[in-house]
This record gives structure tokens, C-alpha cells and sequence, in this order.
């Protein structure tokens, strides 16, 4: 079956959200529900779909899938009567019976800026307790895995601490031995980039250069149990 291929996000899918957020109402919503297709939801499917595509090829997808935001927020956080996103995101991961314990990828966007990445929405702390327990066992095998962060600038590292600092093996490995959860994140505001099919590039591009690491953060849950 044909569809779309991303061309661009246009000065109007921003306008549109700008425009949302401060006229969060069903009737203004519904009056323009035909502009939000346009010039939201139709052209982040394409680039939901392209990236995907881009980024999985050549991989066995078992498991590995994407999904997009809805518009209309979940009911249990709506406040004060808005009842709409002004902000659309997708994400890319491994389904299990818990999708937040999971490594994913995300590219997010709102009038204010976009942001993508990879890591934990929410990790387990057993999850991490593993993590830890590798890093005890090799260090330097650990800061090998994560120096290609050295040598470059796209991505930063960015997570809850916990507030009493457990005592790492070495300087490296400690910013990632005191997270809770964590993810590798790069944020920009709203620019040119966004409105050319080039962004494709950017953004698989982007994650593709995390995909090693990504490989290594999802066999962390199939390490033995901690006692």
C-alpha cells in the first residue's frame, strides 16, 4: 500500500499548535480538526514512518515497533477543561508486558522546540541494579561502550539521581552508576531543519548512531537476578 513520505513540517503545523494551546477547546478543535491533519498528524506519520523504516532496515523487527500520540490527552490528565496535546510525539520499541521498562527511541515536537533520543521513559531498579553490577564487573570495558559519546555533540545524558550518590568504580562510570532511570537526549527549538524532507536524515541518522548502545541497554533485563 502507498502512503505519504515525509516532506517537511510547514510554519503552519507550528502555527497550529501555537494556536491550540491557547484555544484548548472542543469547539475550536472540531472547526479546525481538518488543519490538524494536514499539517500535524499526516506529515509526523510520514516522518514516524520513514525514520522507522530508516532506522530498523536490515534488523529483525520481532517485537520492535512504533507508536504515535493521540491528540486528545488521556482523561486522567486533563486539567483545567484542555483536552488536546500541543505537543505530538512517536517512539520506537521492543513491546513487553511492561513498554516502560523498556530502552526506546522518541522524537518529540510543540511550537516551543523538538527534542529525540534513547533510553528509559521509567527503567526498574532492577533493571539499573543490573547495569551497576555490569559496570562493577568491567569499568573500562563499560566506558569503551559509552566513548563515542565523547566524540560527539548531538546527545546528552540526562536522568533522576538518586540523592544519596552511590560510590562508583571510577569518574566515568559515575554520572551513569547514580541514575534512577536515564536517556540520551538532544532538544533544539523550532528551525529551519524541520521543514525539509532532509530532517529524515537527521533524525535516523541520529538514532542509528545510538542503536549499538541501544543494543547493549536491551539484554540487560536477560543478566541474572541480583541477590
Amino acid at each position: 500500500m502507498s502512503r505519504n513520505t515525509f516532506t517537511g513540517f510547514t510554519p503552519r503545523s507550528i502555527e497550529f499548535l501555537w494556536n491550540l494551546r491557547f484555544n484548548n477547546e472542543k469547539a475550536w478543535f472540531e472547526a479546525h480538526k481538518d488543519e490538524f491533519k494536514r499539517e500535524v498528524q499526516e506529515p509526523m506519520k510520514a516522518l514516524c514512518l520513514d525514520v522507522f523504516e530508516r532506522v530498523t532496515e536490515g534488523r529483525d523487527r520481532g517485537g520492535f515497533t512504533y507508536k504515535m500520540s493521540r491528540i486528545y490527552k488521556d482523561a486522567r490528565r486533563v486539567r483545567g477543561g484542555a483536552f488536546y496535546r500541543d505537543n505530538m510525539w512517536f517512539s520506537f520499541e521492543k513491546l513487553s508486558d511492561e513498554d516502560a521498562s523498556n530502552p526506546g527511541f522518541w522524537f518529540e515536537f510543540s511550537p516551543d522546540g523538538w527534542s529525540y533520543g534513547m533510553g528509559y521513559y521509567l527503567a526498574k531498579p532492577e533493571t539499573m541494579a543490573k547495569l551497576r553490577a555490569r559496570i562493577d564487573r568491567d569499568p573500562k570495558a563499560f566506558e569503551q561502550r559509552v566513548s563515542f559519546l565523547d566524540k560527539q555533540d548531538e546527545f546528552s545524558l540526562d536522568g533522576p539521581e538518586y540523592a544519596r550518590k552511590k560510590p562508583a568504580p571510577t569518574e566515568k562510570t559515575a554520572p551513569w552508576y547514580n541514575k534512577k532511570s536515564f536517556s540520551l537526549y538532544h532538544q533544539s527549538p523550532i528551525g529551519e531543519e524541520l521543514f525539509s524532507a532532509g530532517f529524515i536524515d537527521h533524525i535516523a541518522g541520529g538514532m542509528l548512531s545510538l542503536m549499538p548502545f541501544y543494543d547493549y541497554l536491551i539484554t540487560l533485563d536477560s543478566d541474572p537476578v541480583l541477590k
